[in-house]
C-alpha cells in the first residue's frame, strides 16, 4: 500500500480510494491535476496481471466518449485515469437517476460495439457516477476484446464476473455486443430489484442458471413492477445472442418507458 504524501512514478498520493481483487486505486496528483491511480498489488505483479492492466489502458485509450473513463498514462503495473468522485451507481438513491445513468452506459456500450470492442465485464461495480450525479462512467476494460481478434478463438477460462456472464462467455465462444447487453440486463435487474437475475450458493450453480434457467418473473414478487418489465428483460437475457435486442440503447429505452 502507498501512503499519503508518497511519490510514485511522478504522482503524489493523497489517499486510497478502494481495493479490488488485484489492485488498489488511489487519489493522486500529477501534472497539476487530480487523477485516479491504479496500482497492482505486489503479489499480483505477474505477467498476466500486467497484461490485463495494459489491456485496460489500451482499449480505453481507443475510445472517446463522455460516459467512458478517460485514461491518461501508464507504466509497468500501474495506470492513471480520470478521477470520478460520485461513487458507484449502487449509491445512487433515486430510481430515476439510476435509469438515466443506465441510458448513458447503454449509449457508451453501443459506441464501443460500433468500434468492434466488447467490454466483457459490465456490472454495477464498473459503473461510477461523477460528482452531483451529473453522468455515469463505464470503467475497467481489463478483460475487453476486439471482435476482429476473436475469430476462431475459444476462451480457456471465464474472466467475466459470474453473476453477469452471458452463456456464450461461459461456453468459451467469442463475445459480441450482445454479450455486453446480457450483462447490462443483469445489471438492470440488480439495480431495480436488489439482486442479479440468477443467484446460487456456488459458481457451478450460477453457470447452470445462466445456461439453462428461465429468468424469474419479478413482477410477481414486487408489486410496483409492471409485467412488461419481465418480458423486456427476458429478451435481453435470451440464451442465444441473436435473440436479444439489436442494441443496448433499445433495451434500456424499453426499460425506461416501462418504469416511468
Amino acid at each position: 500500500m502507498l501512503s499519503a504524501g508518497e511519490e510514485f512514478e511522478g504522482h503524489v498520493v493523497d489517499e486510497a480510494l478502494g481495493h479490488g481483487g488485484y489492485a488498489t486505486v488511489y487519489r493522486a496528483r500529477a501534472r497539476n491535476r487530480d487523477v485516479a491511480l491504479k496500482v497492482l498489488d505486489k503479489e499480483h505483479r505477474d505477467l498476466a496481471h500486467i497484461a490485463r492492466l495494459r489491456r485496460e489502458f489500451e482499449f480505453a485509450r481507443r475510445l472517446s466518449h463522455p460516459h467512458i473513463v478517460t485514461v491518461y498514462d501508464r507504466g509497468t503495473g500501474w495506470l492513471s485515469m480520470e478521477l470520478v468522485t460520485g461513487g458507484g451507481i449502487t449509491a445512487v438513491d433515486r430510481m430515476a437517476n439510476r435509469l438515466a445513468a443506465l441510458e448513458q452506459i447503454a449509449d457508451a456500450l453501443d459506441y464501443t460495439h460500433n468500434r468492434a470492442i466488447v467490454h466483457c465485464d459490465v456490472k454495477p461495480a464498473n459503473i461510477l457516477v461523477r460528482q452531483n450525479l451529473s453522468s455515469a462512467v463505464l470503467i475497467d476494460f481489463g478483460v475487453a476484446h476486439a471482435i476482429t481478434d476473436d475469430i476462431g478463438h475459444r476462451a480457456s477460462q471465464i474472466e467475466a464476473s459470474l453473476p453477469y456472464a452471458a452463456p456464450e462467455l461461459i461456453t468459451g465462444h467469442a463475445p459480441t455486443g450482445a454479450t455486453d447487453e446480457y450483462a447490462l440486463a443483469c445489471t438492470v435487474v440488480e439495480l431495480v430489484t436488489g439482486s442479479p437475475p440468477f443467484t446460487a450458493p456456488s459458481g457451478l450453480g450460477l453457470i447452470d442458471a445462466h445456461l439453462h434457467a428461465l429468468p424469474p418473473r419479478w413482477s410477481h414478487e414486487i408489486a410496483w413492477l409492471p409485467r412488461v418489465f419481465d418480458s423486456i428483460v427476458a429478451k435481453a437475457l435470451a440464451k442465444a445472442p441473436e435473440d436479444r435486442y439489436a442494441s443496448c440503447r433499445e433495451f434500456v429505452s424499453l426499460i425506461n418507458r416501462a418504469l416511468q
